[in-house]
């Protein structure tokens, strides 16, 4: 590792930052490996539901490829939850952050308002408006939006459905996360 001198920002070298840009890129596998983490630890998360939060993103996954979703959708569901790792309230805000830099907007955004695409599922059981979604309606991820909550996510808390195993989708979420491509 390379350091820099600078101790202020305003006082770095152009130099410098070339410095840093590579070893960020140099280090950039720690992203995938650190979201590899955080999947595997979504498995300490069940708050009630009939799987952990583990088995339930890498069967959003499975479902998502078996439809013939392309990577970046695959990696986006497999990833989708692990915001609550944080925040069960803010965790589509959170996971959709992650994934911002690597997957294309309409991903991001699908990721981003999913929980209000979900609702349509559960959030009259809350006095929540089921129809929360609807204020998306004519956004260019609406589809994506409707297709992932409806088909995918809202029915991934099966203990017997077809799970791919992390392993099957980690060269995946090596590859969408290997490069930022969407600054």
């Amino acid at each position: 590792m390379t350091a820099t001198s600078f101790t202020r920002m305003d006082e770095s070298t152009a130099e410098q930052w070339a410095v840093i840009g590579a070893e960020t890129m140099n280090n950039q596998p720690r992203v995938a490996d650190e979201v590899l983490n955080m999947i595997e630890r979504l498995e300490a998360i069940t708050d009630g539901f009939s799987t952990n939060q583990k088995v339930h993103a890498l069967q959003t996954a499975t479902l998502a490829e078996q439809a013939g979703a392309d990577q970046e959708m695959i990696v986006a569901a497999l990833c989708h939850d692990i915001g609550k790792l944080i925040s069960v309230m803010n965790h589509p805000g959170i996971a959709a952050e992650i994934l911002k830099p690597y997957v294309r907007p309409e991903v991001y955004d699908a990721i981003r308002v999913h929980q209000d695409f979900q609702g349509k599922h559960y959030y009259a059981h809350f006095g929540a408006n089921p129809d929360a979604r609807d204020k998306y309606e004519g956004e260019e991820f609406f589809d994506l939006a409707a297709l992932f909550a409806d088909e995918w996510d809202q029915v991934a808390f099966d203990p017997d459905g077809e799970t791919y195993p992390l392993e099957h989708f980690e060269p995946m979420v090596r590859e969408v996360f290997a490069t930022p491509k969407y600054l």
